[in-house]
């Protein structure tokens, strides 16, 4: 029995978003070096604030992905 592909979510579209998660979060972290580093350059405390709160954003969203990573699989 051959299993028809899904309309709404086909096999391409799935590896992506596995893959979607870990990049966003790498990302996130990028960012927040960079408005950090900013902020030291042109001595402004919003650009600090805003690395910070990307920063911690960066650290839950860093655990979170642990967390699923070890959850076992429910399918």
């Amino acid at each position: 029995m051959v299993q028809k592909e899904s309309i709404i979510c086909p096999e391409w579209r799935i590896k992506l978003l596995k893959k979607l998660d870990l990049v966003l979060i790498l990302f996130e972290f990028v960012l927040s070096v960079i408005f950090v580093l900013v902020s030291y350059l042109v001595k402004n405390i919003y650009f600090r604030g805003v690395g910070i709160g990307l920063l911690i954003a960066w650290v839950t969203s860093a655990v979170a992905y642990l967390f699923k990573k070890k959850a076992p699989k429910r399918y």
